[in-house]
């Protein structure tokens, strides 16, 4: 008799919670705004895709505008035997074709990303290697001991010498 009361009374306090939350629900969605409107604006995720797409594209042309012909491509640049080409502060070289030597007007070097080396000046450049630029006034030049001139990719502004 004791256990019929507790069950009754445990389903009767369900009934009463569950009635309570549903009734709170309804209520608290006939009083907020409805979807989409200036209150709770509801977009989608092809519409975020092209807001970011055009923020991105309008950060990526103020850093390819940078003044003194910088650039974030990579250009391919013929280097003729006997010259140099001195890159930039913060630019990028590979070499592609011809053997290169490193060339600065100073004791430091070059930095080479792909083995973690530091590139003295008078030593071999790596073909296919990212070399850094820390400062301007560095650059390649092709090995004296070749007859022919360098093919190299450059990101940044650069001249030939």
């Amino acid at each position: 008799m004791k256990s019929n009361f507790l069950r009754i009374s445990a389903i009767i306090v369900l009934v009463i919670v569950i009635g309570g939350l549903g009734w709170y629900q309804s209520v608290e969605a006939d009083s907020s705004s409805s979807p989409g409107n200036v209150d709770d604006p509801i977009v989608t995720k092809s519409y975020v895709d092209q807001i970011v797409a055009k923020l991105v594209k309008e950060e990526l042309d103020k850093l390819g505008s940078g003044g003194s012909g910088s650039s974030t491509k990579l250009e391919v640049v013929t280097v003729p035997w006997g010259s140099k080409v001195i890159v930039e502060d913060g630019g990028e070289l590979i070499v592609r074709s011809g053997k290169a030597i490193a060339y600065s007007t100073d004791a430091n070097g070059l930095s080479d990303m792909t083995d973690g080396l530091d590139i003295a000046p008078g030593k071999a450049v790596a073909a296919n290697h990212l070399i850094l630029f820390p400062r301007g006034g560095r650059g390649v030049e092709a090995d004296p001991k070749q007859a022919k001139g360098l093919i190299v990719l450059v990101r940044g502004a650069y001249k030939l010498q």
